[in-house]
């Protein structure tokens, strides 16, 4: 299995029609090939939202990101692990993590094809390289 960590963006969002994408097209406008978006809505009563992506590389993606309201978070420690999509992996990948004394702080996971890929974030940096050792061993 493929694991290396990522930066991830975050930014606000308004909860109304074309907040995300008012978002996303400054990225695109800037050649960003996202692997990786998540929103959501943050609180209905509030009607806020926010959004995560990656990656996000190079001066001028990263131009238009800050200008899209993103920041690189510092309090969210994230590795996207790649491999072949077979039953149970998702459970080998948590137990391992889990028998090394690691807490998650969230997991997104997606099976395309024959192949799957997760994005696992963790609160520390230590964690995440942690992780990544341990992943590269199953």
């Amino acid at each position: 299995m493929k694991a290396e960590r990522q930066d991830v963006w975050v930014a606000s969002l308004v909860d109304k029609p074309g907040s995300l994408a008012g978002k996303l097209a400054p990225l695109a406008e800037a050649g960003a090939n996202l692997g990786f978006v998540i929103a959501r809505r943050s609180d209905k009563k509030k009607r806020d939202g926010v959004v995560f992506a990656t990656p996000i590389k190079g001066r001028k993606q990263i131009a238009a990101a800050k200008k899209a309201g993103f920041r690189k978070t510092k309090s969210l420690h994230s590795v996207k692990v790649e491999g072949p999509d077979k039953p149970g992996i998702g459970a080998k990948i948590t137990a391992a993590l889990a028998e090394a004394g690691i807490n998650l702080r969230g997991i997104s996971a997606a099976a395309i094809g024959r192949k799957m890929v997760c994005h696992i974030a963790f609160d520390t940096s230590a964690d995440a390289a942690k992780a990544i050792r341990i992943i590269k061993k199953l």
